[in-house]
């Protein structure tokens, strides 16, 4: 145990999920509707505070959370990533440990008419409650 306090002054906790990867038909063109692509989620969440105990309920159960965005990413088709984004930032917002979070959305196989290695739209938002 870390003798005095170990945080620093106004530093949220994080808990950083990455590489969470989902077969979705989110796009804006036709074949995109019909024919599913690789999409793949990074999350930064910035926790709020917390007792120190070594308990799983006084924090974010990543797995739980990694299992309901990939949920809510193949749920529904949208035209726009940033829709998509913006839909993955509620589900982690739903968690009221949850004071921010950075939603990043790529979409490596994204018809875009030259090659890229990939296409990603970041957001962050915070929970106001």
């Amino acid at each position: 145990m870390v003798q005095g306090d170990p945080s620093l002054p106004g530093v949220p906790d994080r808990i950083r999920v990455t590489g969470i990867e989902v077969t979705a038909t989110h796009g804006v063109y036709a074949e995109e509707k019909v024919t599913p692509q690789l999409f793949v989620i990074d999350l930064v969440c910035s926790l709020r505070p917390r007792p120190e105990v070594d308990d799983l309920t006084t924090t974010v159960d990543y797995a739980d959370l990694a299992v309901r965005v990939a949920d809510a990413a193949r749920s529904g088709s949208v035209d726009l990533i940033e829709t998509l984004a913006e839909r993955i930032s509620g589900v982690c917002l739903a968690d009221p440990r949850i004071a921010e979070v950075e939603v990043t959305v790529h979409k490596p196989q994204a018809p875009v008419g030259v090659p890229v290695a990939d296409v990603a739209v970041t957001i962050t938002r915070r929970n106001l409650t």
